[in-house]
This record gives structure tokens, sequence and C-alpha cells, in this order.
């Protein structure tokens, strides 16, 4: 059986960055796995508008009543809520900017967390629609902030996530990255070992 997993990245600094050296990691892990088939989907080199008026008001608007310009933003959101159903795995490799995630990152989300769609309302409240699927962070940071009130990322990331359904979220920390040479080699290296162990058991 294969398991299908999709790699997010949103790092403005592109192979510079931290977090694309996880996601990279995490993909050559893959590649040497049976059974295990990548995605990947870089949403700085194909980057999304932020969310506007039209383009959620074109979700509104039953599919036969659309005009041209209504389907082609609708299009957006519907092509990347079918490539998420299309996985078992969603990987976020996710550097911090501002205690928060990248706005590339939030432009993919505001897609993805649709209502009737991906979670509905319901008198318990929300109700995810992507079941029967898990998700890995890859968060690389400059600072240390795991496990304190600065980490809001943490937090959002497995909010929007549970929205929709995926409560089953592993996260890997490479923190330190700019507190000195040794320290962010010893954190590269232990965020990849549990990268190593993630994969095999996916």
């Amino acid at each position: 059986m294969t398991t299908r997993a999709l790699v997010i990245t949103s790092s403005i600094l592109g192979h510079q960055g931290q977090s694309i050296a996880l996601a990279e990691h995490f993909k050559e892990r893959a590649a040497g796995r049976d059974g295990l088939e990548v995605t990947s989907r870089d949403l700085v080199a194909d980057e999304l508008p932020h969310l506007g008026l039209a383009e959620l008001g074109s979700w509104q608007v039953p599919v036969a009543e659309r005009t041209v310009e209504q389907r082609d933003l609708a299009a957006r959101s519907d092509a990347l809520i079918a490539e998420l159903r299309d996985h078992d795995v969603l990987v976020l490799a996710v550097p911090l900017y501002n205690l928060g995630i990248p706005s590339q990152l939030k432009a993919w989300f505001d897609r993805v967390l649709r209502a009737g769609e991906t979670f509905r309302y319901t008198e318990q409240g929300p109700r995810g629609l992507v079941e029967g699927k898990r998700a890995v962070i890859l968060a690389a940071r400059g600072g240390q902030y795991a496990g304190t009130p600065l980490d809001s990322q943490t937090p959002h990331l497995k909010g929007m996530l549970g929205l929709i359904g995926i409560t089953e979220v592993d996260v890997v920390y490479a923190e330190g990255l700019a507190m000195g040479e040794g320290h962010r080699e010893a954190a590269l290296k232990e965020a990849k070992q549990a990268i190593d162990g993630l994969v095999e058991h996916l």
C-alpha cells in the first residue's frame, strides 16, 4: 500500500532557509523508502495572492451559476483542497517569522480551511471533514521558543489543522539556529534524526 505525502514549503530564503533544508531531508529519506510517494508545493515559487472578497464570494455561488471570473477564482481553492485530500500525510516546513507563520502559508490555509468543504458548523461547534490523515510540522527557528508563551505558531498550526479534522500532528523542532554554529549544527542533527524516525513509520 502506498502512502502519499504532500510537502509544503514557505520560506522566502529559498534553499538558504533551514526549513527548506528540513523538507529536503524529509524528501531524501522518503525517496529511499518503498511505498512512500512525495508531492512538493513551494508557496513562494508558486505564490498565492492574499484572499480577497471576490474570491471568497465565488465559493458561495453554485457551480452552475458562476461567471467565468468566479470559476477561475474558485478553482484556486478547489485545486488545493483536492490536492490535500489526495494525500495521506501533510508535511509543513515552517520558518518562524515574527512569532508567526509566513503570509504565504496563511494564504494557503485561507483556501483549504473552507466551510462546507473541509469543515462544517454544527450545534456542537465546527466539525472537520478531512479525516484519516496526519500532519508533520518541521519548525525551524532562530531562537528557542517551544514550550514558552512566545510560541504562538505551534498552537495556531495545530488549531487550523484540527479545524479540518487533522488531529494527529507530529512536530519536529530545529531551534536556536541563530545562536551559534555549534548550537545550530546540534539542533539540525537532532531534527534530522527525528525526521528519519517519522519517515520510517509513515
